[in-house]
């Protein structure tokens, strides 16, 4: 039976320096390098390294790969996750902008999906969670993996964006 990518539970001990990271993440300045530089050079620093490394390694980063919702051709894109189970949860955060990330269009459009991490590459079925109290104890989990997402909640609960946060299930 295939497997999918190393889990990464979000209630598990983090490593002491993620905390400073995290820290400078969550300032303005920390954000739009985020945003201008890590969100565009991680996708090729985990296609390089074949899912084994991000930029920042500890953090749970897998590569997505997508089929454009427009285009129809393969997109990739750096992605922090979680495991709930044997699903595979992804926040659309797209760090607190006013609009969804790409690749959440994508999954969309054709829920079918890959997903590489430490070297395993597998094909997901996505869908995204509407339940409330389902969303809510989701939420909950992220905060613990990333501190930040309150905030993206906060800021785009602003301009009236809602996160949309997707369940990504094993295809046997």
């Amino acid at each position: 039976m295939p497997t999918g990518i190393p889990p990464f539970d979000p209630k598990a001990p983090r490593p002491r320096y993620l905390s400073v990271v995290e820290s400078v993440a969550r300032t303005p300045v920390g954000r739009r390098f985020a945003i201008a530089f890590i969100a565009r050079v991680d996708p090729w620093v985990l296609r390089l390294s074949h899912g084994r490394t991000g930029l920042v390694t500890g953090t749970p980063t897998a590569a997505l790969t997508t089929t454009g919702a427009k285009s129809g051709q393969p997109r990739t894109a750096a992605v922090f996750y979680f495991t709930d189970g044997d699903d595979v949860i992804l926040i659309a955060s797209n760090f607190g902008r006013d609009q969804h990330p790409a690749w959440y269009h994508n999954l969309k459009a054709h829920p079918e999906a890959s997903m590489e991490r430490g070297g395993v590459k597998a094909t997901y079925t996505a869908g995204e969670v509407s339940n409330e109290h389902e969303r809510a104890r989701l939420f909950a989990l992220a905060d613990l993996v990333y501190k930040g997402y309150a905030d993206y909640r906060k800021a785009t609960a602003s301009v009236g964006r809602r996160i949309p946060i997707m369940r990504l299930t094993l295809r046997p």
